[in-house]
């Protein structure tokens, strides 16, 4: 793959992209995204990875803003990579990709996260931080089963590719493939969302027992919450890897935490990263403090990057509590935050509860409007079997105060996540109208 990578990268001269520039990639997981991004690596040009699932008015949104010097898709590509020259000199570049990521844009447009002034020394410093956090070495075999333009799946394929690692590319998600390729390649490390594990303890556990995980010995989830019985199964599961939970952002990292510390705190997230601080504010809202001060800022939004920091803490919006030990707990985002008759409700807490009967595969829980309430809630659920909503709200009902039981219900066959894992409540709230 190297020579591919030095004649992208003498293409990407040859068009005048230079330090600094940008380079948007519009790739699913395979050879291509990986050169692109390398080549920018190799220029010391900035590397923008785009969700391929946008529309093009999203897309067009996202390199307008971006200002992107080039734009690399599938039928680009190739032409692109032809047009090398062979002359172009390059400077010795970046040892991994200094990337720009895009928020998924919950609430109005997406918004470009930049860090600190990308050079080779930080970018090195932080790429061995990373390998040294997670003991990751040169004989790990890493599995890319998410979306390479998510800043989990694909930061960490790079993070192996900068040790000396292999990585396995999966490209398109597939519970039994994934089993598969598993088998196959003797993997010992990914990133994986809660979806996955949705979905891989949906095969029969007959048929999973025929796949050898065993070489399996760290994966890292992250992305979206986790209901705690998800979790709890999954851990049983697979039983050689250690299941550590990541609590972070595009904006920046935050909190860890182990299959045997978790399983002591259910539904924790963890305590801070090495040279990380978190606090809660007065509203219950997470506040984080990067290691060495390094900051970043919402690409041509001011105003929202001054609402994101207080001081050297930003925060992205979650709220949540610190036990006794320091252990972080995520209640809710507040924008999914639910006020019916002037009380907070956390849907989380709900999803949590629906998640630990046998019938719930996966759930939704969100705030409609009501003239009387201002707000209720409505369930959206997903079931291995069918299940009458009585049953499920008396499930609920067991469990948490009536107010926090949903009074509207929904059957559906798969819910709508975004190739992140998170689940899409704006489509749902629009669909509930």
């Amino acid at each position: 793959m190297a020579p591919r990578v030095d004649q992208m990268a003498r293409a990407l001269v040859a068009r005048g992209v230079g330090p600094g520039d940008r380079v948007a990639a519009i790739l699913t997981n395979g050879e291509p995204f990986f050169v692109a991004a390398l080549a920018t690596a190799r220029i010391e040009a900035t590397f923008l990875p785009i969700n391929w699932h946008l529309k093009a008015a999203e897309i067009e949104w996202i390199t307008t803003d971006s200002a992107a010097k080039v734009v690399i898709d599938a039928d680009s590509y190739g032409p692109l990579l032809d047009s090398a020259p062979t002359d172009a000199d390059l400077p010795a570049g970046f040892p991994a990709p200094a990337l720009m990521f895009y928020t998924s844009g919950t609430t109005g447009r997406p918004k470009g996260v930049l860090h600190a002034s990308p050079d080779a020394a930080r970018l090195q410093m932080v790429q061995e931080m990373l390998a040294q956090m997670w003991g990751f070495t040169a004989d790990d075999v890493y599995i890319l089963c998410g979306p390479s333009y998510h800043g989990g799946p694909g930061g960490y394929a790079f993070n192996h590719l900068f040790i000396g690692a292999n990585v396995v590319v999966q490209p398109t998600w597939d519970a039994r493939d994934w089993l598969r390729l598993v088998d196959e390649h003797r993997v010992t490390t990914t990133f994986m969302t809660p979806s996955h594990f949705i979905r891989i303890l949906e095969v029969p556990e007959e048929e999973r027992g025929g796949y050898d995980l065993t070489s399996l010995r760290l994966i890292v989830h992250g992305a979206a919450p986790c209901p705690v019985e998800v979790k709890r199964r999954f851990i049983e599961a697979v039983p050689s890897a250690e299941v550590y939970e990541l609590y972070g952002a595009s904006e920046g990292g935050a909190t860890r935490i182990s299959s045997k510390e978790w399983l002591e705190r259910p539904g924790s997230v963890g305590l801070p990263w090495p040279g990380t601080e978190v606090k809660i504010g007065d509203d219950g809202r997470i506040w984080i403090r990067p290691p060495g001060g390094v900051g970043f800022k919402y690409h041509n939004d001011p105003e929202k990057t001054a609402g994101a920091w207080d001081g050297e803490f930003f925060t992205v919006g979650d709220v949540g509590h610190l036990d006794d030990d320091g252990y972080l707990y995520i209640t809710d985002r507040i924008s999914d935050m639910v006020i019916r008759d002037g009380v907070n409700i956390y849907p989380r807490e709900i999803e949590d509860v629906l998640h630990t009967h046998p019938a719930v595969v996966d759930c939704a829980v969100f705030g409609v409007p009501d003239d009387r309430h201002g707000e209720i809630l409505k369930a959206v659920v997903d079931t291995r079997e069918p299940v009458e909503a009585d049953v499920l709200a008396a499930h609920v009902l067991d469990r948490l105060a009536k107010f926090k039981c949903p009074e509207r219900w929904e059957f559906v066959d798969a819910l709508p996540r975004d190739p992140s894992g998170k689940v899409q409540k704006r489509v749902l709230r629009a669909q509930a109208g």
